[in-house]
């Protein structure tokens, strides 16, 4: 990856450590961004970015087990107990029994759920889409290289199994 012949003309293949903390800055400014819109949607329901995350995977994967999503938000069992009995509690989350290992726990969303989990996404949808139109197909592809390259081997994993599953 040598130089992107973007304006400035800096050279990738040698970032300085200014360049390396541009990018750290912009990705907590962007972080914050990202999280504005659907922080508030969260606060008018009492809850916070732990119980969005645990929606949006449980949404993206249904009956996905608490020991999967325990590994991909990267939780403690305790701390994802909490915000998963708060989501039952609330009627927005449904917790079954395995069929086959009746020790299991598969989640799903329920009707409920699935309306505060389509509010939650369009809000970052909205977010991303006029950001991805405004840097242009190139940059997207570019920005996805760079998240995926950041990942952890077993983030990565856990990733690769929710993108080759879409």
């Amino acid at each position: 990856m040598a130089d992107t012949g973007a304006p400035g003309g800096e050279t990738l293949l040698f970032l300085t450590d200014e360049q390396l903390r541009k990018g750290i800055e912009a990705m907590f400014f962007a972080y914050r961004g990202f999280t504005a819109d659907p922080d508030r949607i969260l606060d008018q329901h009492d809850y916070g970015r732990a119980h969005h995350r645990a929606i949006h995977f449980i949404n993206r994967e249904p009956g996905l087990t608490v020991t999967t999503l325990i590994s991909v938000l990267g939780v403690t069992k305790q701390s994802l107990n909490r915000v998963l009995r708060t989501l039952i509690d609330d009627g927005l989350v449904e917790s079954r029994v395995g069929r086959r290992d009746k020790r299991e726990r598969h989640l799903y969303l329920t009707e409920k759920g699935a309306v505060l989990e389509r509010e939650l996404s369009e809000a970052q949808r909205v977010r991303m889409r006029a950001a991805y139109r405004a840097a242009g197909p190139q940059a997207v592809a570019g920005f996805r290289q760079v998240l995926e390259a950041m990942m952890d081997p077993v983030m990565r994993r856990h990733y690769q199994m929710l993108k080759d599953g879409a």
